[in-house]
C-alpha cells in the first residue's frame, strides 16, 4: 500500500511539473462589429447630414458655412471690426441654447444662463459647440447645426437630449479675455 501511495506521489510530481502547453482562443474575432459598426455610423451620419440640409435649404434667406469639423452655421450677428477669435486658455463669456434640428426648444439660454468657458481646457460643453466657439468673435452670434456625432453622440444628455440627436444651437460670444498663452505665435 505504501508503494502504491509513493509511486502515485511521484506521478502526479511529475504531471504537475510539465510546461504548459498553449491553447487555441475560444473565440477568434474577425472584426466583423466593428466593420459593421462603422458602416451602421456612416449611414446615420448621411441620415443627419440629409435631415440638416433640408432645414438649410429651407431657410433660402441666409448663407449657411459650413465648417472644417462637419457642422454648419450661419451668422445672426456679424462683427468686421473684431480680429481676434477664441484660442487655447482663453476665457470666453457666452450663451447659447439648445434645440432639435427643427427648432425645439431644449435648453433655452435662460435655463443654461451666461457662462465662463476656458477654451481647450474645459470639457462641460459638448464637442461641435467647443469648436464652433473658436469660429467667433466677441459680439457675434450665430445658429449652428451639429450632427450627432458633434452632439451628445450614442448616449445623449441623460436628461432631455436623446441617443444619436442632431442638434441646432444659438451661440452668443459676449466677451472673449485674451490669455497671453492663448496668442498664437
Amino acid at each position: 500500500m505504501r508503494n502504491k501511495i509513493v509511486f502515485l506521489l511521484i506521478c502526479t510530481a511529475f504531471v504537475a511539473c510539465s510546461e504548459p502547453e498553449p491553447r487555441e482562443p475560444v473565440k477568434a474575432t474577425s472584426g466583423t462589429f466593428f466593420r459593421e459598426s462603422i458602416k451602421r455610423n456612416k449611414i446615420l451620419l448621411a441620415q443627419e447630414e440629409s435631415a440638416i440640409k433640408e432645414r438649410i435649404e429651407a431657410d433660402s434667406a441666409n448663407t449657411y458655412l459650413p465648417s472644417e469639423e462637419g457642422f454648419w452655421f450661419k451668422y445672426i450677428t456679424k462683427d468686421s471690426t473684431e480680429s481676434y477669435t477664441p484660442h487655447e486658455n482663453a476665457l470666453v463669456k457666452l450663451t447659447y441654447n439648445v434645440q432639435t434640428i427643427n427648432g425645439q426648444v431644449i435648453y433655452s439660454k435662460t435655463s443654461i444662463d451666461t457662462i465662463i468657458y476656458k477654451v481647450d481646457k474645459q470639457q462641460n460643453l459638448f464637442m461641435g459647440l467647443r469648436k464652433a466657439i473658436k469660429l467667433l468673435k466677441k459680439g457675434e452670434e450665430a445658429t449652428f447645426y451639429f450632427p450627432s456625432t458633434l452632439a451628445y453622440g450614442y448616449v445623449g444628455d441623460h436628461k432631455k437630449i436623446g441617443v444619436n440627436m442632431p442638434l441646432k444651437s444659438d451661440l452668443k460670444i459676449i466677451d472673449i479675455k485674451k490669455v497671453q498663452d492663448s496668442i498664437p505665435h
